[in-house]
């Protein structure tokens, strides 16, 4: 292409020279052909008028023919981008080839060219979709809003495990510790179906709807119960039942850009339709009368699927293109509203009415997404999320923090999204635990349908 750029600019300059140099020619061969009287005198009026005449004919063609060369590049683009949204592919960064038309020749500057690049740079960033696998990848963490309506079913299954020493007495002449010594460890497995739809309202404005549905077994152990050292106790409780449904709205702020990226903000509100924590009996499986004398300890009759309270979620995230791959990153914040429950002690001998708070949260995260073809897509992220501490209020006392209640739950995530056909895709995520509150792992596997 720039060989043939290069001839017609040659072309060009050649046909705007020749005039000038014929007379060049003629006048270095016979430099005193004014003065000759044999000569044949100047020019007369018509050969200057035709001159004049060819000239402004041919400043007229090429005027025109760089217009239309500017317009052909411009339809080149669209029928790209068009082929491009046909198929599901985005096109690649060259510059459309220019269709020269057959004797014509144009002359075309470095500014010309520098200013149709970034035209079509500009155009592409705005015109041109992502392809299949990353908007895939990019409807878990971002949003899409390309597609109308999105089913989506989905399977999670999450190990936690926690240990920690529990020390109850005293040290004596600051080496001897008097007292009982207890490990405890919690082991418990969760298994999460979450239905989720995705309504596209306008180009700018999606809802989502996620309804869980949790299955979960909890195992505790406890090294040292009823003072004997050598004595470990086990007790496991289960529990299954709706979750906590959660509605949010994405709104687009800013199209993505060639200084900007994509962002999106998010607002959403998480209902208490699962079973709370607060409330639920708490008993010593095998001990008489379920009190703890016999070195048994006491576990929740079942486990909670909620977390019992209203909750609200305003977040943006922020997606940009970086050929051939996508860089996003995301940041919110959650706000619990307090709520009274019949009995907030765990003591199952006491009833305690009482109001609780759950700290606010904040959370964020970034990572990055490559497209191997147009089915497959490899994503890798951080995630994190830190709770303030909870807080019980009594009835008629005040407010008092739970020591020990906030969180620091930081994961890595290694997600990859296939295309099992035109409407379904199978997305595939490993979450890693980073922090002792975060589970040790979370395997999920999602598939949604576009309609």
């Amino acid at each position: 292409m720039h060989t043939k750029l290069l001839a017609t600019a040659v072309a060009y300059a050649l046909i705007g020279a020749f005039p000038m140099t014929a007379i060049a020619q003629q006048t270095m061969v016979n430099p005193h052909a004014s003065n000759d009287p044999s000569s044949d005198g100047p020019p007369n009026k018509q050969d200057q008028a035709d001159m004049q005449t060819l000239s402004t004919e041919l400043q007229t063609l090429k005027a025109s023919y760089a217009q239309e060369v500017r317009r052909l590049r411009e339809l080149d683009m669209q029928v790209q981008a068009l082929q491009a949204r046909l198929t599901g592919k985005t096109g690649d960064n060259t510059a459309p080839a220019l269709v020269a038309a057959p004797g014509a020749s144009t002359t075309v500057t470095a500014a010309d060219s520098n200013q149709a690049g970034s035209q079509a740079d500009a155009s592409k960033a705005e015109q041109a979709p992502q392809s299949r696998s990353l908007q895939d990848a990019l409807q878990q963490d971002h949003a899409v809003f390309d597609r109308k309506l999105t089913i989506e079913n989905g399977v999670s299954y999450a190990w936690y495990d926690r240990r920690q020493l529990t020390l109850n007495g005293f040290l004596a002449l600051d080496a001897i510790f008097l007292g009982n010594i207890a490990l405890q460890d919690v082991k418990s497995n969760t298994l999460t179906y979450t239905f989720a739809a995705r309504y596209g309202v306008s180009p700018r404005l999606t809802l989502n709807l996620e309804v869980p549905y949790l299955g979960r077994k909890t195992s505790y152990f406890q090294g040292g119960a009823g003072g004997a050292a050598a004595v470990i106790a086990e007790e496991s409780t289960t529990g299954a039942g709706l979750g906590d449904i959660t509605l949010s709205a994405n709104y687009k702020l800013f199209t993505e850009t060639e200084s900007r990226p994509d962002t999106v903000l998010t607002f959403g509100v998480i209902a208490p339709t699962g079973r709370a924590p607060y409330g639920i009996s708490w008993v010593a499986p095998g001990g008489s009368s379920g009190n703890t004398a016999d070195g048994r300890f006491s576990v929740p009759v079942k486990q909670p699927t909620g977390n019992g309270l209203w909750q609200t979620n305003l977040g943006v995230s922020a997606v940009k293109t970086m050929d051939p791959a996508i860089i996003f990153a995301n940041l919110g914040y959650i706000h619990s509203f307090a709520r009274s429950f019949p009995d907030i002690d765990t003591d199952p001998a006491t009833k305690t009415p009482g109001r609780v708070k759950l700290g606010d949260a904040y959370y964020f995260g970034a990572g990055v997404a490559f497209a191997f073809n147009e089915r497959t897509s490899l994503s890798l992220s951080f995630s994190d999320k830190v709770n303030g501490k909870a807080s019980l209020q009594e009835h008629g006392m005040p407010w008092t923090k739970i020591i020990g209640s906030d969180a620091n739950a930081g994961s890595f995530n290694l997600g990859v999204t296939y295309a099992l056909s035109q409407h379904t895709t199978l997305v595939t995520t490993l979450g890693i635990g980073l922090t002792p509150d975060a589970p040790n792992f979370m395997l999920t596997f999602k598939v949604p349908y576009i309609f």
